[in-house]
């Protein structure tokens, strides 16, 4: 389990690193150049970070296509306390390739995403005190979070610009990421540094695996406006196939680009049956501000996301809010933090708890070989519970996580 990840982010970065990175929003372009920069700054699906984010990637250029190259993985040791709280080595990882050509007056692009978690993440979970969402062997996973699929995203993306200040956008995928809810945590800048999923995933960014996905969207200016028809439930526990379905689902996200280091969104959806062991649909609205200033060779990024689910079973609404920063106050050193509020109703029973949950951790860069960012770190988060809680969880729940952390860059 140690040697996989390392070796599917390392061939990445021998086979295809010719070129640095670029951040493709200091272009200044027009027509199909504007529309290839556009679909080069979306991180999955269509979401996007900052325009400043110096997105970590290789670039490479062939017979007039523009290919890019992402990957991250992660080895983590955790350690919990209490009577809930596990122990597991594990790894994290992911890998993107895309490719764009001028097409039309516009520009294509072919996106995939592809993860190894089925094969580096046993027992098809990894321990995470009040975690919820999805399954393992049949049963919801509580205090534990889900490996992602072999395929995390698999679309093809068309961009067109209607002048100097409109571009319009047509995207499908069998394995996407519809217009709902900010950046996923995997890719978020402001989560980079953070190898653990949010508690609060299933309330903001749980549909960035989501199947037969259909999204338009205009932006004008600093404007941007998308809708998605998708299929509504989340993956089965074959992490290694797609789980096609019908288009049951719709989003919409409105964004706004205040400045190149600024950026929010909005975003309603409604998801047919979202757990596959729960009956009902669940409307979600989320809301998000991102912050992402570069420096020292990094970038300084900020979260604050909120996300809101309503089960139209039993008409029960629950919150989630999300603040997380990396900081590098050096060129190799970096702090991370998370502060989350949830509210959990699949922890004991079915009533709804408050948890909190609050992260500080450090990184530090050891070095870049062959493109290969390396770096080791750990985090540490205490949790404030209900004292109804305290029974299952102990006075004073804390994990800790150790890691190695390698990055294409």
């Amino acid at each position: 389990m140690f040697r996989i990840p390392f070796v599917f982010v390392l061939f990445l970065s021998t086979a295809f690193s010719q070129e640095p990175a670029h951040d493709m929003s200091h272009m200044q372009m027009g027509g199909s150049d504007q529309a290839g920069g556009f679909l080069m700054n979306l991180a999955s699906g269509t979401s996007m970070n900052p325009q400043s984010w110096p997105m970590p990637m290789l670039m490479l250029n062939r017979s007039n296509w523009s290919m890019m190259f992402m990957g991250q993985g992660f080895l983590v040791d955790t350690q919990e306390t209490g009577p809930r709280g596990h122990a597991k080595f594990y790894s994290p990882n992911w890998g993107m390739f895309a490719a764009s050509h001028q097409l039309a007056g516009g520009s294509f692009m072919f996106q995939m995403m592809l993860s190894l978690e089925p094969a580096t993440i046993t027992n098809r979970r990894f321990p995470e005190l009040f975690q919820t969402g999805e399954t393992a062997f049949g049963k919801p996973l509580v205090d534990a979070q889900h490996p992602h699929d072999f395929f995390m995203g698999l679309g093809l993306n068309y961009a067109h610009s209607l002048g100097e200040s409109t571009t319009v956008q047509v995207y499908y995928a069998p394995v996407g990421d519809p217009a709902l809810g900010p950046v996923a945590f995997p890719h978020r800048a402001s989560a980079s540094e953070l190898p653990q999923a949010t508690l609060a995933h299933h309330w903001e960014d749980s549909s960035h695996i989501a199947n037969n996905v259909v999204t338009v969207g205009i932006m004008h200016k600093k404007v941007r406006l998308e809708a998605s028809g998708f299929y509504g439930t989340e993956p089965n526990e074959n992490r290694w196939n797609i789980d096609f379905g019908p288009m049951n689902s719709w989003a919409t996200r409105l964004s706004y680009f205040a400045t190149r280091n600024w950026m929010m969104q909005v975003s309603l959806g409604r998801l047919a049956r979202p757990e596959r062991q729960e009956a009902g649909d669940v409307v979600r609205s989320t809301a998000s501000i991102h912050y992402t200033r570069p420096m020292q060779g990094s970038s300084w990024s900020t979260s604050l996301i909120w996300g809101r689910n309503h089960k139209t079973l039993n008409q029960r609404n629950s919150n989630a809010y999300t603040l997380e920063s990396v900081l590098p106050f050096t060129r190799k050193n970096f702090v991370t933090g998370r502060i989350e509020l949830v509210d959990k109703d699949e922890l004991v029973g079915d009533r709804p708890y408050r948890i909190g949950a609050y992260t500080l951790g450090y990184t530090r860069d050891i070095g870049t070989f062959h493109n290969l960012q390396s770096g080791i770190g750990a985090n540490f988060t205490a949790y404030s519970t209900p004292e109804a809680l305290k029974a299952y969880y102990g006075n004073h729940p804390v994990s800790v996580n150790i890691f190695a952390r390698f990055r294409l860059k």
